[in-house]
């Protein structure tokens, strides 16, 4: 069995070799990173970093205030964009690749499928992103397959809702400029009958909504609340053909954007007919309603979710002090039955940078968050380009201002990135000796998933209710637990404290039940699998395991059984 672990990177940020951006800048001030930057050294290195996947964030044409129209690109209003490179999740042509990512603009789908191709020969694969619930504002589709008609195109522009509507139109309402002024061009944009933003505003939308953004009808009455999926609605047509169309460019998975703001009977529809086509396809949901989750697992076929309201928000509160490593227990049993569903991840394009002052201000302080995410279960882990090394996010980069996460609107280089590739050879020469320490810890954890057994397919066994707080056990600080198979166990425990931990773990009676292990009163051989310290310790329900476990980190423990 093998593990997925996936790193995102998008590639406008991590092939510009640019340091000396300036705020707010444009491609001709900043650069931009192209396709090509992620060469055979690159997806190398990445590779030796323990990824299966790479998710290549941004790469289909989304709105921009770079003019391309000398290539028959139509200009977008510069205040439906929102900064200068524009957000990769406003959707301009949804059958072309982002000019801004081709060195040649003409060539730039076949620059994209040379990029698949040369993913596939690192040995690993192509996950995109897939946009359902929304498009631009300004959407204008240059590549749209021949009898396929383009979004809105037979609209009854005069109706709120229609069933085989694409948008939803607000009749008299008008879209003026009333975001902030330095959003906006000379000339305000206008839209008459105004229509309803993504973020599901039906009304003139302000700057936190998503205004460069329309929401697509999926046969939902919004003002009643009745779902009318009969006969299928014309977007649920058009948006399996986009499926089909980049599954047949030899994508490998969809990272599927805000899956809960649209209808699982259109996933229930649409993702068998694309799996029966292309065996094997991927779909990984971002979702934030836990209610839910089982609904897109069994009805629409997901393959994975985001464990974000659960998992990681709670890892995050004890990584900040704000709650007990106690607690880690919940999420893990709400979701006990779809454990092996629920993607995991420290860091994302929307979340902030675990070293980012708005965080933890140091990398290092997540490495407990780390080994649990990683090894909890059997489920996917997500890595965010630059998070290996430590990447802070503080940067001043535009529209995206200093917010602790890094820019996906504004052009701009990342330093820890920049550095990791140095000449283009990816050996890090430039990265500070912390740097380097970080990226070897994340490259020998994320090796271990998939080289040693217990991790790719071992049971699940919690310890924190037989290990209360005690002198001996700091359940505060300290979650502990068991992954095992009938050759191998480990016992793995971390420690969310400043400082180490000498504790004393008890495995119960239930655990050598649960796997099936016979215990005896003599001691064992183990080793430390994150350090390859050779150690001695007993395995029986009387004897507690007496380990030190670092400060911000944890030991994996592995018994032959």
């Amino acid at each position: 069995m093998s593990r997925i672990i996936i790193y995102q990177l998008l590639p406008r940020l991590f092939g510009n070799s640019n340091a000396q951006c300036v705020t707010g800048g444009t491609i001709e001030q900043n650069g931009c990173g192209k396709f090509n930057d992620i060469t055979p050294k690159a997806l190398k290195a990445i590779r030796d970093l323990g990824a299966t996947h790479v998710w290549y964030t941004g790469v289909i044409e989304h709105t921009t205030r770079t003019d391309y129209s000398k290539h028959g690109i139509a200009p977008d209003h510069p205040a439906i964009v929102k900064g200068e490179a524009g957000s990769p999740y406003a959707i301009k042509d949804y059958y072309d690749n982002d000019p801004d990512l081709a060195v040649n603009v003409e060539k730039r789908r076949e620059e994209f499928k040379a990029l698949i191709e040369r993913t596939h020969k690192a040995g690993m694969k192509v996950i995109m992103d897939f946009i359902p619930n929304h498009v631009a504002r300004h959407y204008c589709s240059d590549n749209t397959p021949k009898g396929t008609y383009s979004f809105g195109e037979h609209d009854d522009k005069n109706a709120f809702f229609v069933g085989h509507n694409n948008f939803y139109y607000l009749g008299n309402h008008s879209y003026g400029c009333n975001i902030d002024a330095k959003d906006c061009a000379d000339e305000e944009y206008t839209e008459n009958p105004l229509r309803a933003t993504g973020n599901d505003c039906f009304g003139s939308p302000g700057r936190n909504d998503w205004y460069d953004t329309v929401k697509l009808n999926y046969g939902i009455d919004y003002r009643t609340g009745n779902r009318r999926f009969s006969p299928i609605p014309n977007t649920w047509v058009k948006m399996l053909k986009i499926l089909r169309y980049w599954a047949a460019q030899g994508v490998d998975g969809f990272r599927c954007d805000m899956v809960e703001m649209t209808p699982v009977e259109f996933w229930s529809w649409a993702v068998p007919k694309i799996k029966e086509e292309f065996p094997g396809m991927l779909f990984i949901g971002e979702i934030y309603q836990p209610h839910i989750y089982r609904s897109f697992i069994k009805e629409g076929h997901f393959d994975y979710l985001y464990d974000k309201v659960g998992l990681y928000d709670t890892l995050r509160a004890v990584m900040n002090g704000q709650t007990s490593a106690n607690d880690i227990s919940y999420p893990l049993q709400s979701t006990a039955d779809i454990r092996h569903n629920m993607l995991t991840f420290l860091e994302n394009h929307d979340e902030q940078r675990i070293a980012s002052d708005f965080f933890a201000a140091k990398a290092e302080r997540a490495l407990a968050a780390l080994i649990i995410s990683t090894t909890i279960d059997t489920q996917p882990f997500m890595l965010y380009a630059g998070q290996e090394l430590g990447e802070r996010g503080m940067d001043k980069e535009g529209y995206s201002g200093v917010d602790g996460r890094t820019t996906i609107f504004d052009y701009w280089s990342v330093d820890t990135l920049r550095r990791w590739k140095g000449n283009g050879d990816y050996k890090g020469t430039e990265l500070t000796t912390e740097e380097k320490s970080l990226q070897s810890f994340y490259a020998h954890l994320l090796n271990l998933c998939n080289s040693n057994e217990a991790l790719c397919s071992g049971q699940f066994y919690g310890l924190q209710y037989a290990n209360p707080q005690s002198e001996q056990y700091d359940s505060h600080h300290i979650f502990s637990y068991l992954r095992g198979t009938e050759k191998e166990l480990l016992l793995i425990a971390t420690n969310f404290s400043d400082n180490d931990k000498e504790c004393g773990i008890t495995i119960p009676e239930e655990a050598f039940a649960y796997y099936g292990i016979t215990h005896n009163n003599t001691t064992h051989n183990a080793v430390e699998l994150l350090t390859g310290k050779d150690m001695e310790l007993p395995l029986n329900p009387y004897d507690k395991i007496e380990v030190t476990i670092p400060a911000n980190s944890g030991v994996i423990i592995k018994f032959n059984i």
